[in-house]
């Protein structure tokens, strides 16, 4: 007679942590860009580029001033 076969859950078993993977990494990717819709970083990034801007502006007239002109 055919002994009876056992059920192999290995494949549900994978199929639910690549789940959970997924789900994890869905969940936290939402949390680390709730930053981004406040808009903070955006306004500190104009403020860090207007000071990049005016000491570059302030060295060229430094340097002007240096040569003589």
């Amino acid at each position: 007679m055919a002994e009876a076969q056992e059920k192999d859950n290995t494949w549900v078993i994978v199929g639910v942590c690549i789940a959970s993977i997924v789900l994890l990494v869905v969940l936290l990717k939402k949390d680390e860009t709730k930053h981004l819709q406040s808009g903070a970083v955006q306004a500190l990034q104009q403020e860090t580029f207007s000071k990049i801007e005016k000491r570059h502006t302030s060295n060229n007239s430094t340097a002007e001033q240096m040569s003589g002109k």
